[in-house]
């Protein structure tokens, strides 16, 4: 199948900003987003106390962003998304909660220009499954540690894959089971459908190995449910 296109990407998230907007539940097809969203924000808290800059990739209507101001409250916020609507959700809910700078930058993080070693944390929320093959991947991760500043770290929550295939196969089919549970077989379906057009996930050992291949000092796992998990690593 032809995956989606940027454009027909930032078209779907322009039309689906009031469902990003939902702090409390996550995304419902999401298996434990809130779990996600809370140990990677505390994570990274714990590792630069006294951070001052966060860059939010694929921000959407900014939930990360506002879980870490949360926990530290003036942080200068640059949120990075394709969509404009989107972006303007974010920047009015991150603007009421931090004394820092909000900057918002529409576009693909592979493209949009940011300044080399400015950052302390990177937040990458259910964006990194965007990516297409293993250049894209590598030139990308070696792009956000040129972000990060010494020290930094880089926060990924997202949908994976298994590196066996029998396993993946097995993954997959409980996620389906999941999703019939919540919305019947017509849900199951649509959300199984989408993914397949716009997504192209890896597993978190590829992301995790690949962290190690650019440069990062340490990585770490802090959750993994089915074909979700939540991991980074520090510079």
């Amino acid at each position: 199948m032809k995956k989606s296109t940027i454009e027909e990407i930032k078209d779907r998230f322009d039309n689906d900003v009031e469902r990003f907007s939902n702090l409390e539940t996550g995304q419902v097809a999401t298996i434990d987003a809130t779990i996600s969203l809370e140990l990677i924000t505390e994570a990274s808290k714990r590792i630069l106390p006294n951070a001052k800059t966060v860059l939010d990739v694929g921000c959407g209507a900014g939930n990360y962003t506002l879980k870490m101001l949360s926990k530290l409250s003036n942080l200068d916020c640059t949120l990075v998304d394709l969509s404009l609507p989107m972006l303007n959700r974010a920047f009015e809910r991150v603007s009421a909660e931090t004394k820092g700078k909000v900057e918002i930058k529409q576009g693909d993080i592979r493209e949009v220009d940011l300044e080399e070693n400015s950052f302390d944390i990177i937040l990458a929320g259910a964006v990194l499954h965007h990516l297409r093959d293993d250049q894209d991947w590598e030139t990308t991760f070696i792009k956000l540690f040129k972000l990060l500043k010494p020290g930094g770290c880089l926060m990924i929550s997202d949908l994976i894959t298994q590196g066996t295939e029998l396993l993946n196969e097995y993954t997959w089919q409980r996620y389906a089971e999941y999703l019939v549970g919540i919305g019947g077989e017509e849900y199951r379906q649509k959300v199984l459908d989408y993914i397949e057009k716009e997504d192209s996930p890896r597993s978190m050992n590829y992301q995790l190995d690949l962290m190690k291949k650019v440069g990062f000092s340490k990585v770490e796992i802090l959750h993994k449910n089915m074909c979700f998990g939540a991991f980074g690593g520090i510079k």
